[in-house]
């Protein structure tokens, strides 16, 4: 993934999963103030900065499966963040244009990382 045509695809993903935690961090800091936005927000917030954490830690991996181990928890975390958003909209915490934007994102996020694993456990 070093250099070569990954290099720039490794640097754009890094901040678009960047850009996604400070989206999120902002979105939970317009919630209503209640215990139930304060919970879902806080593990919102967890499951959010952890994918690009993850994902960082992914493109330093010693082995191919260190990648991929690595890949997968960055996975997981992007979907996680999916279902807090979803329970965000399904408690009507968030409009659900503001949803539709952030979970699509997440939902591309959760696709890439799926996708990354796949090839580097069986190639192309």
């Amino acid at each position: 993934m070093e250099g070569g045509y990954g290099k720039p695809a490794r640097i754009n993903l890094e901040n678009r999963t960047k850009a996604f935690a400070v989206r999120i961090v902002g979105l939970v800091e317009i919630l209503p103030k209640s215990q139930t936005s304060c919970i879902v927000g806080k593990q919102l917030i967890r499951s959010a900065t952890s994918v690009g954490a993850n994902y960082r830690s992914a493109t330093r991996a010693r082995s191919k499966s260190d990648f991929v181990s690595k890949i997968g928890i960055a996975e997981e975390e992007a979907d996680e963040a999916c279902y807090w958003l979803e329970l965000l909209r399904d408690l009507k915490l968030i409009p659900e244009e503001v949803y539709k934007s952030v979970h699509q994102e997440a939902s591309e996020l959760t696709a890439i990382f799926v996708a990354s694993g796949k090839t580097a456990r069986f190639g192309r």
